[in-house]
């Protein structure tokens, strides 16, 4: 499909766009955060059953999978992924479609995200001009909790044969009309860890020379904690280790020397082995600072999401869709890695497949509101877009041209 027809696909999806902004201030306005996304995953399902395609509810307790045969001779099958869920967050945009839960808001753009999906569903089950069958997967609680693990634990993959997954997500600070995506690892692993420092306490005016102080390996910790980054880490890697929460003592009783001091923060990385190394370090420099001193050290050292590693081939597929939209120009194939997480990642464990970014736009100042914030909102221009590229995915996976492509391999 070339430029031309490319266009006419984005103004032939702009007649939809009412539809699905309703779509999404609907869902904006009653945001649901992980596992409780009952009213969300309702709304997809009476869309997706009213669009003729196939449903399956329940899975990973709110997901839904749709699923959409094409009318053309194909036997390959690709799944399209969105998220869902909303964050604990306070919104403060006072949009007309603000969030109705305080508490509760959707500042990372899933609300847009599952329009978009929605879209191509519903674009598609019009317009079936592929080979082959689309699973459309709405996915819960990405935010933390690891509904795309659950997915998988719950044989997504079986119940849904696929070749190649692919992910979409909004990203602020990139303009309006561009992608971005690369090969190998993208999104950083996102760990989590505590360090308990246990001594005895004391009185701290009368007695600290009889006490043993957990303040004390605390205090060596902290900047012995960034020596692992400097010199452990081989230098052409990437990690970070950052301290979020310190707790010791009472804050009114300043006489007492505490027998517990708590340190959490949080680690990412992209390589494995960095990762183990991380692990090994902190507990070590731990350890040794706690035996310093005459304490102990409780480590826990808790694995969150992988990194996100997308696949060479889909990647080369996914960027030839979006280039056959906006220009090659307008596609970043070499994004700098970013270290926020994404639990996409456990899909691309099992199928290849690609995550890209799809530009939320930045202000002529330069400044935008970025995800995770009260004042976020969804740019709605790019629904039309995000539609597109979908379509234009399956095209070059499902459709005619896939063919010739595989045989020229």
């Amino acid at each position: 499909m070339g430029d031309r027809l490319k266009h006419e696909l984005v103004k032939e999806i702009e007649k939809l766009l009412p539809e699905l902004l309703e779509i999404r201030h609907a869902i904006h306005a009653n945001p649901e955060t992980g596992f409780e996304e009952h009213e969300t995953a309702a709304l997809v399902s009476e869309k997706l059953k009213a669009w003729g395609l196939e449903v399956e509810e329940g899975i990973a307790t709110t997901g839904v999978v749709a699923s959409l045969k094409g009318r053309l001779p194909g036997q390959r099958a690709i799944g399209l992924r969105c998220d869902m869920d909303a964050l604990d967050i306070v919104e403060k945009t006072g949009l007309p479609y603000a969030s109705k839960k305080r508490g509760k808001m959707h500042a990372c753009g899933h609300d847009g995200h599952t329009a978009m999906l929605l879209g191509a569903a519903h674009y598609l089950s019009e317009n079936p001009d592929f080979g082959g069958t689309v699973h459309f997967i709405f996915q819960p609680a990405e935010e933390g909790l690891g509904g795309g693990r659950v997915m998988v634990e719950e044989n997504l993959f079986e119940r849904f044969p696929m070749d190649a997954v692919y992910g979409l997500h909004n990203k602020p600070g990139i303009p309006v009309g561009q992608f971005a995506t690369r090969p190998g690892a993208m999104l950083a692993a996102t760990d989590s860890w505590t360090v308990t420092f246990q001594g005895t306490g004391g009185h701290g005016g009368s007695g600290p020379h009889l006490s043993t102080d957990p303040t004390m390996p605390l205090g060596h910790f902290i900047p012995a904690l960034q020596s692992i980054i400097g010199r452990s880490v081989p230098a052409l890697e990437s990690a970070v280790l950052s301290i979020g929460h310190i707790q010791a003592g009472e804050p009114g009783v300043t006489n007492v020397i505490p027998s517990e001091a708590v340190v959490c923060g949080t680690a990412r990385s992209y390589d494995p082995d960095v990762r183990g190394l991380l692990e090994k370090r902190l507990n070590e420099i731990a350890t040794a600072s706690a035996q310093a001193y005459g304490c102990t050290a409780l480590v826990n050292y808790e694995r969150g999401y992988p990194s996100l590693v997308n696949h060479d081939e889909q990647v080369q597929i996914a960027v030839e869709a979006a280039a056959d939209l906006v220009g090659k120009d307008q596609v970043n194939d070499r994004l700098t890695p970013i270290t926020a997480g994404e639990d996409f990642s456990y899909m691309l464990q099992q199928r290849p497949g690609c995550f890209m970014m799809l530009g939320n736009g930045v202000g002529q100042d330069g400044k935008f509101n970025n995800l995770h914030t009260p004042l976020y909102d969804f740019n709605d221009e790019i629904i039309p877009l995000g539609v597109a590229y979908w379509v234009s995915l399956v095209g070059a996976e499902l459709g005619p041209q896939s063919l010739e492509r595989r045989d020229a391999a």
